[in-house]
Order: C-alpha cells, then structure tokens, then sequence
C-alpha cells in the first residue's frame, strides 16, 4: 500500500493551493469553537469559583429602612440558611482630579467578623493594602475597578457628604465583591463614574442615623438548587415581611444588576461559539465535497488502473477518504493553535471588565475531543459522495471518457435570446444551470461571509446608534442630579440659580409592580413635567412622544410581557412610601431602544401616588463655561447624592465599547475574508478544471 501513500503525498502537493484555503475555513471553526467555548468555560468557572468560595447571596433585597427585631423572624423563614443585614447608601465623592462629583456608594462592614475571617454573605476578597480599622479616623476599602480607573492608591484621603456631613475618608486597601463584579447604579457599568465603598457599619449606622436598623438583606438558602416553587414561596415569605417597610421585592441570584450582566455576557458568548463554527464547519464540507468529486472524476483513469491491479474498491476509497482527512487534521491543528491565541485575548479583554479572585484561560480536553469529531465528521461527509463514486466505478468504465452532461434548458435560452449573449457568459450561464446545488451553495457561503462582516461592523453602529437616541434625544440635558430623597417641585427655582445652569427641569421616579391578569412585571415609572425638553420619551420611529395628562405610556418589551394593548387598563401598585395601587388605562405604547420602561405626566403621577407633589431627580442644561463653578456648587448641596454628567459618561461608554467592539468586529471581518476566499477560489479551480477541454477548444480555435 505504499503507492498510495505516496500518491496521496503527491495529491496533497499537486492541490495545496486548495489545500490551504479548505484548511483555514476548517481552522476557522475550530478556533471559534475551541477558543469561545474555552473562554466560557474559564468565566464560568471563575464566577462560579467566586460566587461559592465568597459566599455570594441567593436572595436580594432593598427596603427604605426597617428595624433590626426583625432578623430572627427572617432567618426562620422557611428555607432561609443564613442571613446578613446591612446599611447602603449612596453620596457625592469628591476627587481631586476631577471637576464633577463621583457618586459613591458606602456599604457598611461588619469589622470584627472582618478580623475574624468570618465575613459572612458576599464576603470581600482584599487585593491591595489592607483592611479598615475601627477608629477616629473613617478607613474605608474600595471595588478594585474604581480604584484603577481613578488612579487611587491606599493612603489616599478624599472628601464626601455623608448625610450633609463632610467627611474624610482614608483608603486603605482595595477589593473585590461577588456583589459587585459590574459596579453600576442601574445603568451601564462605569468605573470613572462610581464607586464601591466599605466603612465600619457602626459609623455608617451613625452617620445616616440607621442605628438600629437596616435597609439591605441578603439571604442565603438551605438548598443550592430550589425548586421553582420553594424559591417562589421563600420570596413571597420574605417580602410580606418586609412589604410595610418600602421594598421593591425580593431578587433572584440571577437577577441582581451584577449577575445579571455577568449571565448575559456568558450567554451571548455560548451562542457565538455555536453559531459561529457550525457556519464555517458547513461551508468547509460544502467545499470538500466539491473538491473531491472533482478530484475523483479527473481521476478515472488511475482509479481504474489501480483496480485492475488488484487494489479493493475499500483501500481506494481509503486513499481519498485520507486525503479529506488530512485536508481536515491540517485545519484542526491550525485552529487548535490559532484557539490559544483567540481564547487569551478575548479572555484578557472580559478580564477588564470580570474581576474575579482568579482567571486563568483553559481549554478542556472534552472541547478537543469535539472538535476532533466535529472536524473529521464533517470531513467524512463532505467526501461521502466522492467515495460512493469511487466504490460505484468499474475498470472497464473508468477507461472510458465520462459521458458528457446532459444538456439542460436555461432561462436565456429557452426565451430565445441566448444569441443576443456574449459566448463567455452563456457559458457560464449553461455552467449554472448545469450545477444548480453547487451555485446555489456557492453563492449561500459567499452571502453568509458578506453577512459576517457586515454583522461585525453593525454592533459598532448599533451601538453609536443607541448613544444617539439615548444621550442625545432622551437625555438632552448636560447633567442629571439625584436627589437624596423626595423634594418638593420648587427645587427647580433653586437648581435654576446655580451658577452656569440655563434650564432646570424636574422628574420623579417610582418603583412599581404593573399588573395584568395573572401577569405581573417591576419596573420604573417615569414621571415628566408637560412640555418637558431635556429629558423625554422617545418612540424609535415616531419621534419624541408627548405625555397626555392622563392615563400610562409603555414600552413596547414592557407592554409584550403583561400581554397589554393601548386602551386596556392594567393594575400600578407603588412599592415605596404608601404603596397605593391604582387602575389606570395604558393610553400609549413607544418602542425605545433600552429596556422596560413606563411613563406618566409627572402631574398624574403626583395624583396616582396620593403622597402630593415631590421629585426625585432633576434634568439640567449647564453653560459650559461655567462649569467649574456648576460642579463646586453641587459638591455643597448635601441633598444630592447622585450626578450624572453626561459627557464623561457618554466618553467612558464610548472609549469601552469601541476597544472591545472594534477587536470582535476586526475578527469578524477576517474570518469573512477567509470564508470568502475559500469558496470562490475553490469555485473557481473546480469550474476552470470542469471546462478544460473547451478552454483549450478554443484557443485553438484562435480565442485569446
């Protein structure tokens, strides 16, 4: 069997032009699978990791302040294993390399258990310093994403109000929290923007006068797994509790802000690295089996030489059957090496954002296994109908010429009009009318490369998109100010005389539950003022929508989950302050482009709440000229918690988005070229060896 062996060599040499590109297109897919699979796998595993070895919360809840008595009632809840409460609240920062104020939330730390290494739920890991001290002086730990963002090192001192008290805070280490992997308010994640803070509890009690009460719990379960049912009664137990205190309910694991984020990026991941390689792993059987069949037919007469020589229709087939294989084997170690490359840089820019105690990439010898099977199964089917060709032929026929095709009706010139066409495109015509499945198929990889390039480049203009609509229609204004609690509508004629601000205008938001038959969502109900310009509701293909003074304006994903159509009525049940529920007609539904959103005229929602007229948050638009002297003025109001300035927001998002985007879409963009490459080129060597007889036909014929 060695002359096979041999020929086999030669075959490998003779076509390593096609060779190559089936090769890349195979390693391509491997290396999607194997590096975005491996990456999964290694984020999974750290979460996962994380999540156990710090004890990360099963349940989560926000109550606007309820009294201590109560934690012997929770813990005996019926599956409740452990329980941990807690005192947040958020504050102004004031850094002294930035103009604005950074919102900071302080989180209270239990000190003694800290010394105790016996932190509790959502235990902290330190990674920089040390821990904070009980003392005259407020030491505070830091998330380790701000503190890099900020360029804050322990010893640091930085100012704050705490409850309008200016105080100093001492850093004196960094951390990282299971509760926090993605540090956010409710928005997207900004490092530059907000912090993690933790002081000794018993100052934080003090300070915003919370001695004896808390307004966080975190709960831990008997059970790892719950049943859908034991979860669900555990949560209603836990919020008819807590119900009279102003909660929103309790959260899932998988629901909290951080996890959820975390899930979602996994998810996305998981689907790439399916959808991704089974496109490659398709157009390289589709290529093989056309390569093959070639090969196999411009081999006739060897094929009946050998035959005739004794050699068993089995060994021959074997001898093509290798040579797909050893196109695939090439591919597979190609993208095994290029999986490595692939895996670390992806891995390295989630591990920018994922801050876990340990990342280290991995690949699985399961995900190897795979992609061997996938590999050498796709090859053996790309070939099948080659081998049966060979297994089919007989010596006597081989010797033979192949009978010509039969001739097929074309659309050209079965109207008559073929004589009105140039003879070199009536060839081809006839080429594709001959071989349907094969153009067919041709022209699906061809599209399905043009789709993923233009897929890499529409996640950057998606997102330039959405930054259009949601900073420069919706949000209009150049700052955003959170109060500390409710104030009355007035606050407006005060925000209008700080220094630098043009207009002022004022919104209240609401946590609500919507109901609607057996459905029920939470989300956020938006109160705008009549003819409000700086903040608005925006329908993506309506324009700017206006609030009527009556009644409830959804989005359209909120208004999909109730199930709910303009003119019906649905159930608006408030979770903070009286908690009134009241029936009111959805009057208006407006596609945005972010997530569940109700709104209402600020007026109604004053009447809806029976709680009179109050605002929570407030939209301005500021000279920017005068902004240094704006953002002093705003570090000296204690009833401001919270700022939002929306270009350093706008920049932070930007500056993320397009680094992470621009390096997904670069490889898009070159596995598309690759795809590309590889169908034409083969198309193109498999057509030219098909009509060599006519090539040559006519140059002799004097055709040049």
């Amino acid at each position: 069997m060695r002359a096979l062996n041999t020929k086999l060599w030669r075959d490998l040499r003779r076509l390593w032009p096609q060779v190559l590109t089936i090769a890349l297109v195979v390693a391509i897919g491997v290396a999607g699978f194997v590096g975005m699979f491996s990456v999964h796998a290694s984020l999974q595993s750290a979460r996962d990791n994380f999540y156990r070895d710090n004890r990360m919360a099963d349940l989560f809840i926000r109550v606007q302040r309820a009294p201590l008595q109560l934690q012997a009632r929770l813990r005996a809840l019926p599956g409740v294993a452990d329980i941990q409460l807690n005192v947040v609240h958020d504050a102004q920062l004031a850094l002294p390399d930035a103009q604005a104020p950074v919102t900071a939330r302080f989180v209270g730390l239990d000190l003694a258990r800290v010394q105790a290494q016996s932190q509790g739920l959502n235990a902290l890991s330190l990674r920089s310093g040390r821990w904070p001290e009980p003392g005259r002086m407020l030491e505070a730990v830091v998330n380790e994403r701000f503190a890099q963002a900020r360029q804050l090192q322990p010893g640091d001192r930085l100012q704050t109000l705490l409850n309008g008290q200016l105080q100093t805070i001492h850093l004196v280490g960094t951390v990282i929290s299971p509760e926090y992997v993605f540090a956010s308010r409710g928005g997207a994640p900004d490092d530059k923007s907000f912090g993690v803070w933790w002081i000794d509890h018993q100052r934080m009690a003090q300070v915003f006068d919370m001695q004896g009460a808390f307004n966080q719990a975190f709960f831990r379960l008997h059970e790892r797994a719950p049943s859908p049912a034991t979860l669900a009664q555990t949560m209603a137990h836990i919020d008819a509790l807590l119900a009279p205190y102003g909660t929103r309910g309790t959260v899932r694991q998988d629901q909290q802000i951080s996890a959820r984020i975390v899930n979602n990026e996994l998810s996305q991941m998981q689907v790439m690295g399916t959808v991704l390689p089974g496109i490659f792993l398709a157009v390289s059987v589709f290529i093989l089996n056309g390569v093959m069949g070639r090969q196999v037919a411009t081999q006739r007469h060897p094929i009946a030489a050998l035959k005739a020589l004794g050699y068993p229709d089995s060994r021959i087939a074997w001898h093509y059957m290798g040579l797909a294989l050893s196109i695939a084997g090439l591919g597979l170690l190609v993208g095994l090496a290029m999986s490595q490359w692939i895996g670390r840089a992806m891995l390295g820019l989630y591990g920018e954002s994922f801050r876990f105690a340990h990342l280290d990439y991995a690949t699985t010898p399961w995900l190897v296994m795979a992609s061997v099977l996938l590999v050498m199964t796709a090859a053996a089917a790309g070939t099948w109908r080659a081998i049966d060709a060979v297994m089919r032929l007989r010596p006597a026929v081989a010797m033979q010429a192949p009978l010509p095709a039969q001739p097929r009706h074309n659309l050209i010139e079965g109207m008559g009009l073929g004589r009105h066409v140039r003879t070199a495109s009536l060839m081809a015509v006839r080429q594709i009318s001959h071989n349907p499945w094969r153009a067919l198929f041709t022209v699906t990889g061809i599209a399905l490369a043009v789709a993923l390039q233009i897929s890499g480049a529409f996640w950057l203009d998606a997102v330039a998109h959405i930054m259009d609509v949601q900073y420069r229609q919706v949000q209009r204004g150049d700052v955003v100010v959170y109060f500390q609690h409710e104030l009355n509508p007035s606050v407006q004629q005060d925000l209008q005389r700080l220094p630098g601000v043009l207009h002022a205008e004022t919104q209240r938001t609401a946590s609500v539950r919507l109901h609607k038959g057996s459905q029920n969502d939470e989300g956020m109900l938006l109160g705008l003022a009549p003819g409000a310009r700086l903040m608005r509701a925006i329908d993506t293909e309506h324009g700017p929508v206006t609030m009527p003074p009556q009644g409830l304006v959804l989005s359209a994903l909120l208004a999909r989950t109730l199930g709910v159509h303009a003119g019906e009525r649905i159930e608006v049940e408030f979770l903070t302050g009286r908690q009134e529920r009241a029936t009111v007609e959805v009057v208006g539904i407006v596609r945005t482009l972010i997530g569940k959103q109700a709104f209402m005229d600020l007026h109604a929602l004053h009447r809806l709440t029976r709680e009179g007229a109050g605002v929570s948050e407030a939209s301005l638009q500021v000279d920017p000229m005068a902004m240094p002297a704006f953002w002093q003025a705003v570090k000296g109001a204690p009833v401001i918690v919270a700022v939002l300035d929306k270009a350093s927001s706008l920049a932070g998002f930007q500056e993320t988005t397009s680094r992470n985007m621009g390096v997904f879409s670069t490889i898009l963009t070159l596995f598309a070229v690759a795809m590309a490459v590889g169908i034409v080129y083969n198309a193109a060597r498999i057509s030219l060896s098909e009509r060599a007889w006519e090539l040559a036909s006519l140059r002799a014929v004097s055709y040049t």
